[in-house]
């Protein structure tokens, strides 16, 4: 059979590939390898996973004849480049061994101790780890220096990163002509160093971590944890979900590597991990894990079921109070952004700042929003007049005197805002809903501050508000039932989507994006990676829109670093203390974009 050339046009390096474990992602690095022009060989101890594997090649490559990515020749020389065995000994004529099997190192250790004995001697061995060490793999077997770590992500025909772990024992020759192989595969080859998690699971894995411990406590549901993370900070998946597609075993074994190599508490797995993987509760793999799934091969075509109400079990929610009006305190972006935001809802707001030159300047902002949004053909110029003719600036907060919600975007002080909430206290009606967009004070401060506790409640909207989907919604121990059924009732009517919290530091995303976002910077600071890798690592093995230090120098590192002292303070834990090369930064003046330098340098405008 004629052999397919390489992206370059040559015959593709490591031509013969063996790939041992055919579980999900064994087929996936499979399919990548055939459809590169490589003859694969997949071995698997189970004659079903096998046929799985088959299975998978011969529908994904009916699709992309279906699509016309492939010709329906092109299509038989793939899958004639495929075969399987259950004979670990077929991987004598490869190239280059790439073992995908369990993450239990005695298993994969079995697995390079039998390869040892059947291949060349000139045979690269390619362990997928990402939690294991693979300096210990290499050491343990009798050709180290052949020994590599290859760490492809899920789903491994779509993800653009594979990480290439060498260890102190790698032949540079070998990691030339495995980063030749990622780069014709149409990957992204990262360098990176053998430590748990590498670069892209050592971040995404202690996020995850800490997700599956918020829900633990009850603190929100599952649904609320993923729509936050998925809406206000863009990702593809929430975290409860990822970790049903990834396998709550797997994230298990991953969080256990990773606490034991640096003993950081975000990393000891929550015990909500270890009592769903005890109960075979794996994931989508299993038809439940944190969610239950319909329909489980392939897993990530599952279906999620909705939970069945127990009996007796109904839905109770007070009942909302009617809003027609609202007051917006403030003159900055976030308050102009949230009026616009009421506005093109149909209520009529009321834009109050400390003087009415303030609050004419904030809606002249609006103006211009609007402006852009008839240019782009969003809305008509008498939409755009309708929207502006509801908005009223006033230079007091005496303007809110018949309004029925009051919702306050002054800056974070927590002074300001005592004092903000006792003057609403005196001057709103009595059955006025006010509400703080606070993210980083405690609500119940601003709800102390007045006499009407049951009716103060967060409103944390995310920036820009127009764009943004998200609204955390942060009920106190005093907040009543009537007033949040009024916010949840509010943010339906404005297309926002509501998720419900209590009042602590950080709500839902910040408490689980700034320790992410700490932890990377802690990785530049002890010189494992660079901001360029961890960010190209984290947009194409994680699919986040933006890398860590892009979203820091965005947000401001000045900002990043009070909200993580506000989540040290609030929580105590020492592997939540921000990274001292953070604070240097900021001591420093590099504050991100806005000041023209971060972690990166920026040209002022």
């Amino acid at each position: 059979m004629d052999r397919s050339v390489s992206r370059s046009g040559s015959s593709p390096a490591l031509p013969t590939v063996a790939v041992v474990g055919l579980g999900t992602m064994g087929a996936g690095i499979a399919e990548v390898l055939a459809r590169s022009g490589r003859d694969v060989i997949g071995i698997d101890i189970s004659p079903a996973a096998a046929r799985r594997a088959v299975t998978a090649l011969q529908v994904s490559t009916r699709h992309a004849v279906e699509r016309r990515k492939l010709s329906a020749e092109e299509r038989q020389d793939v899958l004639g480049r495929f075969r399987t065995s259950t004979d670990l000994k077929e991987a004598a004529e490869a190239d280059l061994v790439i073992e995908v099997v369990p993450e239990d190192y005695a298993l994969k250790l079995e697995v390079f101790t039998a390869l040892d004995g059947i291949v060349r001697p000139d045979a690269v061995l390619a362990t997928g780890t990402n939690a294991l060490p693979v300096t210990r793999l290499a050491a343990d077997t009798a050709r180290p220096e052949r020994v590599i770590g290859l760490h492809f992500f899920h789903p491994v025909p779509v993800m653009k990163l594979v990480e290439v772990v060498s260890s102190v024992l790698t032949s540079p020759e070998v990691v030339s002509r495995v980063t030749e192989l990622a780069a014709d595969l149409g990957k992204e080859p990262l360098h990176t160093g053998d430590r748990p998690g590498f670069i892209a699971d050592g971040l995404l894995f202690g996020y995850l971590n800490q997700a599956a411990a918020m829900y633990e406590a009850r603190y929100a549901t599952r649904e609320d944890i993923d729509a936050a993370m998925r809406l206000g900070c863009g990702l593809p998946m929430g975290p409860l979900e990822l970790l049903d597609l990834i396998g709550i075993d797997t994230a298990q074994t991953v969080l256990e590597a990773m606490y034991a190599a640096s003993a950081d508490r975000l990393h000891a797995p929550a015990p909500v991990l270890k009592q769903l993987s005890a109960a075979g509760m794996t994931g989508r793999k299993a038809g439940r894990g944190f969610y239950t799934y319909a329909g489980t091969t392939p897993p990530e075509n599952a279906t999620v079921v909705p939970d069945a109400l127990t009996p007796g079990q109904t839905e109770r929610r007070a009942a909302p109070r009617p809003v027609t009006s609202v007051g917006v305190a403030g003159s900055g972006t976030m308050a102009s952004g949230i009026a616009e935001v009421f506005a093109r809802a149909g209520y009529d707001v009321t834009l109050a700042a400390r003087s009415l030159a303030k609050a004419g300047t904030a809606r002249g902002r609006i103006a211009k929003s609007l402006d852009r949004s008839v240019k782009k053909g969003r809305i008509s110029e008498g939409d755009r007049d309708a929207v502006l003719a509801r908005i009223t600036p006033a230079g007091t907060l005496e303007s809110f005197a018949s309004a029925d919600l009051v919702v306050e975007a002054v800056a974070e002080d927590l002074a300001v805002k005592k004092e903000l909430f006792a003057t609403l206290d005196r001057v709103c009606k009595a059955d006025a809903v006010l509400a703080t967009t606070t993210s980083s004070l405690p609500v119940i401060a601003c709800a102390r501050a007045t006499s009407r506790p049951r009716e103060v409640i967060g409103m944390h909207f995310f920036n820009p508000a127009p764009a943004m989907k998200l609204v955390e919604v942060v009920r106190t121990v005093l907040t009543g039932e009537e007033a949040h059924a009024t916010v949840v009732e509010v943010c339906a009517r404005i297309r926002k989507h509501p998720v419900d919290c209590g009042d602590r530091a950080g709500f839902i995303v910040n408490a689980l994006l700034f320790p992410y976002l700490n932890n990377a910077v802690k990785m530049v600071q002890e010189h494992y990676a660079t901001p360029d890798a961890i960010d190209t690592a984290m947009r194409l093995g994680g699919g986040y829109p933006m890398g860590p230090f892009e979203l820091l120098d965005v947000v401001g590192l000045d900002v990043s670093l009070a909200i993580e002292e506000v989540l040290h303070k609030e929580f105590r834990d020492p592997s939540l203390a921000p990274a001292p090369l953070l604070r240097q930064l900021v001591e420093a003046g590099c504050l991100g974009r806005k000041t023209g330098r971060g972690f990166r340098e920026y040209a002022r405008a």
